[in-house]
């Protein structure tokens, strides 16, 4: 999962960086209302949480441009004005959650799975695909019963490809998905993922559209 942390207090900000990191997610940070507002109009990421008081430009005038620009990108909104006339400004401006500070890092991570579970797979927490199954809370595949050991990078791509399954994915968005704004990689490494995952679940599963992408029908 790629995660947006906008957030201006340095302390939550590496906390929650080094603790997403930990979960395998793919975090990009922006330290201000600006210029976390250009990074969810130029990117794709599967949440962004927000935060209400920041420099610049506040949390909730970046959530209500974004949306006004078509950015549906869920939006987990933290703050320190826990009233329910925030909670209720906020939501009706297009959050998908609130969080009040303080606040557990474990309730936090809940509620990102849960955001992404009911914007990019409808609510499920489970896949089967013929002899694979995919418990996307678990981050557990099977094939035929058996847990497949999978890499980080493997699980991504294919939680990505799943969530978009039906369409083709390039290249460059999966480069964008699986790797933060600040890493580079070369061209063939995606190639090699792919193909570590075609020999341990199935050469049928992932399909590939020449000069295109690849996708899971």
């Amino acid at each position: 999962m790629k995660v947006l942390i906008i957030e201006d207090d340095e302390a939550i900000l590496n906390m929650l960086k080094r603790g997403l990191e930990d979960e395998d997610f793919v975090v990009d940070i922006a330290k201000n209302g600006e210029d976390g507002e250009y990074l969810a109009k130029l990117n794709h990421y599967d949440v962004i949480i927000l935060d209400w008081m920041l420099p610049n430009k506040e949390g909730i005038e970046v959530l209500k441009d974004i949306r006004k620009q078509g950015v549906l990108t869920p939006v987990l909104m933290l703050t320190a004005k826990d009233t329910t006339d925030n909670k209720i400004e906020g939501l009706n401006s297009g959050a998908d959650d609130y969080l009040a500070k303080p606040f557990s890092f474990d309730e936090l991570l809940a509620r990102l799975n849960a955001i992404y579970r009911r914007s990019v797979l409808k609510g499920s927490n489970k896949i089967v695909i013929d002899d694979i199954e995919i418990d996307f809370d678990a981050k557990i595949v099977k094939k035929d019963g058996e847990i497949v050991d999978l890499t980080a990078k493997e699980y991504e791509l294919l939680e990505f490809l799943l969530a978009n399954r039906g369409s083709v994915v390039s290249n460059e968005m999966i480069q964008e998905q699986l790797w933060n704004s600040e890493e580079f990689i070369s061209s063939n490494v995606i190639q090699v993922i792919i193909y570590r995952l075609r020999n341990k679940l199935s050469k049928k599963l992932i399909k590939s559209k020449r000069n295109l992408g690849y996708f899971i029908e």
